[in-house]
């Protein structure tokens, strides 16, 4: 299995009774694909860059999640389909980690010369 995280938006015109249902939704579909979630982290609502469908704020959410590759098919096809859903995005987390301890690593070597 493999580190992700996702990031969405949800539209502002959703109350929070039914953002938790949009998350849970979510949380759902990773579990019945086989996937196990680390976390669940709610940003609440905030501005917008930019307007998305005459939007121009969001209520944030962030799941980190150790899952097979096909489970994000999936998960990407549904948030497609979701009109309750501004956004979103799917990083592989190891990725980022790898960069970070390069980064130390070659700080290190710069040190001992």
């Amino acid at each position: 299995m493999r580190s992700y995280e996702t990031l969405f938006v949800i539209s502002p015109e959703l109350d929070e009774e039914k953002i938790n249902a949009v998350i849970e939704k979510y949380t759902n579909l990773l579990k019945e694909q086989g996937a196990e979630v680390v976390s669940v982290d709610q940003w609440g609502r905030r501005r917008l860059a930019y307007e998305i469908r005459k939007y121009r704020e969001g209520s944030y959410v962030l799941i980190n999640f150790d899952a097979e590759p096909e489970a994000l098919k999936e998960l990407e096809r549904i948030f497609r389909i979701d009109s309750d859903i501004l956004r979103f995005i799917i990083v592989n987390r190891i990725e980022k980690a790898d960069k970070a301890e390069k980064a130390e690593e070659a700080e290190e070597t710069e040190e001992a010369v």
